[in-house]
């Protein structure tokens, strides 16, 4: 009986200690996804809780952080599907204010389809190499390169459509 109550402590503190050190990640990618705060913060509460109560692998760090994206993920398409379901409309979307955490590329990369912003987002915020991110998503290696390297020419021709009326000044 001992060594339950031992071995829960342990997976307690490691479960926070991976909360605290993955929360920043799971928001982000939660943003991504959603585009409103509100909702980022509701991810990362679920995600949490499925830490607690679902068979996290704890012991391995790198596959840990892959099974953290995909369910941030998962829960992120969770969500969607009940908005859509209930046919609500988020006041965010009404309201145009701006938020002191949003970083001007990351706007633009809510502007892609839901696929290339996944890609961008692993590629260049998390430093996954292809390879991970296709192991992650269940994709091919090919099929990530092809849509990493789409949404490249997407991003790049949304950035300069937004620069050329400075340019011309």
């Amino acid at each position: 009986m001992k060594n339950t109550i031992v071995d829960e402590k342990d997976r307690s503190a490691i479960i926070e200690a991976v909360i605290r050190e993955y929360a920043d990640m799971i928001y982000r990618i939660a943003y991504q996804h959603m585009g409103n705060h509100h909702d980022a913060e509701d991810i990362l509460q679920e995600v949490s809780i499925a830490l607690v109560t679902k068979d996290a692998p704890l012991q391995d760090r790198e596959y840990l952080k892959r099974w953290l994206i995909r369910v941030t993920i998962n829960k992120c398409h969770d969500l969607y599907r009940q908005k859509r379901a209930r046919e609500t409309e988020d006041l965010d979307d009404y309201i145009n204010t701006p938020s002191e955490q949003q970083d001007a590329v990351m706007e633009e990369i809510l502007q892609l389809p839901e696929k290339y912003k996944t890609v961008i987002y692993l590629y260049y915020y998390e430093s996954f190499t292809l390879k991970e991110i296709a192991d992650t998503l269940k994709k091919s290696i090919n099929t990530v390169s092809s849509e990493l390297q789409r949404a490249r020419k997407k991003l790049k021709k949304i950035l300069t459509e937004e620069e050329l009326p400075y340019e011309e000044k």
